[in-house]
């Protein structure tokens, strides 16, 4: 999707460029600005999505406690099958 604010942004350069009018020339830059603006936060948003942690990955406080008590709970059966030395 930046990539078509790039491409919108280059259609608007080339209308300023060629057209004979002031006010169409200030419309066209303002927008070509905006445009190129809106495709340098949108390639910005990519990155940064991009390197952001997998949500679906995380595990929730309720899923986090249950797994800490099955390894307490496994290492104490661990600890009363060993035989005492």
């Amino acid at each position: 999707m930046p990539w078509l604010f790039l491409l919108l942004a280059l259609a608007a350069f080339a209308v300023a460029f060629k057209t004979p009018s002031v006010g169409v020339l200030v419309v066209c830059l303002l927008a070509a600005f905006a445009l190129m603006l809106a495709w340098i936060i949108g390639l910005l948003q990519q990155r940064l999505g991009s390197r952001g942690r997998d949500e679906s990955q995380m595990i929730d406080p309720v899923e986090l406690r249950r797994l800490r008590e099955q390894a307490e709970a496994r290492k104490l059966a661990e600890s009363q099958s060993e035989p005492p030395r």
